[in-house]
Parts: structure tokens; sequence; C-alpha cells
């Protein structure tokens, strides 16, 4: 914090954490410790570099203004990520009550006769947050890998929807072998309903003849084995 007679400023050397290609922000703290309405202006020695908001206001009697710096996004980095630029906090005592759009470029000049507290500002950029590892605190080498989870402790939508489809596919599994033993099965009872047929068939075509050599005819017997034997194959092929 600032040693400054009119504001307090904090922090003293603004520090902007470097990424390419992305807007950086850090904000600046001017603390009014006195009775007085203290007007300010903020400048830098790279204008189109930086946006400041506000970049120029009045801090009321023990009270604090919060200014936002923001550095514009930077194609290339610095050599060594050393930075020269540099910004200067201007403040006077004012009358009571002005307003923002009171404040001009003369007001902070000394030829105008105001006491002028001047504060200047250092730049710096630091190596951007890290982020957190992937690896499980606790973990251990050649434990078992586990699932990943949100934040909220539930596993990720990605594995829900593979485990999801391991479990469908693993039922279409059993119902498919299912329905082959199933198919198996009938069409054994269907080949060997086809040789039952087919073994009664010769049986009542040698009854048929031995009845036939007998009485040189169809008889009365014969006929009710003919019927019996009839009943019997269509129970059998409706089973």
């Amino acid at each position: 914090m600032s040693s400054g007679e009119l504001l307090e400023i904090d922090p003293l050397e603004l520090q902007f954490p470097f990424e390419l290609k992305k807007q950086i922000s850090c904000s600046l703290q001017l603390a009014n410790k006195s009775d007085d309405y203290v007007a300010f202006k903020v400048k830098t020695t790279s204008p189109k570099k930086y946006c400041v908001r506000p970049n120029s206001g009045v801090v009321l009697p023990r009270s604090t203004c919060v200014v936002i710096v923001t550095m514009q996004a930077q194609r290339e980095a610095p050599p060594d990520m050393q930075c020269k630029d540099k910004f200067l906090v201007q403040s006077v005592i004012v009358d009571q009550g002005p307003s923002t759009k009171d404040i001009t470029t003369e007001m902070f000049s000394k030829e105008s006769g105001n006491v002028v507290d001047e504060v200047k500002l250092r730049v710096a950029y630091v190596s951007p947050p890290q982020p957190p590892s992937p690896v499980p605190e606790g973990s251990e080498e050649g434990s078992s890998p586990r699932p990943s989870v949100s934040d909220n402790g539930n596993p990720n939508a990605s594995e829900l929807l593979a485990a999801t489809r391991a479990y469908a596919e693993d039922i279409q599994q059993e119902k498919t072998s299912e329905n082959l033993a199933l198919m198996s099965r009938l069409t054994e009872e269907k080949n060997a309903a086809i040789k039952q047929n087919s073994k009664l068939r010769q049986e009542l075509e040698l009854v048929r003849r031995e009845v036939s050599k007998q009485h040189g005819g169809f008889s009365l017997m014969f006929v009710v084995i003919i019927a019996l034997l009839g009943i019997f194959l269509g129970y059998l092929l409706k089973k």
C-alpha cells in the first residue's frame, strides 16, 4: 500500500496472469482516509493496451473506490515475460459535491496551483494458475483406476452412457442366446415328430397289408385301427 498523502493505493504492482490471446483484469483499490473529497485520475504509458474503469472519479471521505484495469488480448509474449508498462495515479482535494463530469485534466496540472499527489505503479506478468491434477489425492501407483466423477461426486455423463450401452448389449446377447436355444429345441421336437409320423405310417401300411392277406379286403377292425391311428397322428402333430 502506498504512502500517498491523499489516497492509499493497493497494490503498488499490478499483476496480470499472462495468457496469449486472452483479456486479463486486475483490481486497484483507492482508499480515502481523510475528511476531504479527493478526485483521482489514472494514467498509463500504454493507453491502447489497457482499459481502466473508471479512469477518473471522486473518492468520498472515509471511503474507498475500486478501479478495474483490463489488459487487452496479446498476440505474443514479451521477452523474458518482463513488462515495462507503468501507471500513474494522480489525486487532488476538491470542493464538496463534485461529480465525475466535473473532473478535468487541468485539475491535475501543477500549474493550476492545486497540490497534486502522484503515485507510480508497476506492472508484472505472472504465471497463470495451473489446472488441478487429474490424479485423485491419496491414489497410489499400481492401484486400480477409479471412474472419474463430476464436481458433485456423481459419475459423469459419458461413463453413465457407456455403462448403459454395455448393459443393453449384455441383455441383447442373453435374449439372443435364449432365442437360439428355443429354436433349436423346437426344431428337434419337430424332427422327432416327423420321424414318429413316418414310422407310424410304415406300421399302418404293414397292418393294412396283413389284413388284406388274411381277409382279402378291408374289414371293420381295419377301419377302427385306421381311425385310431389317425387320431393319434393328429395328436402328435398338434403337440
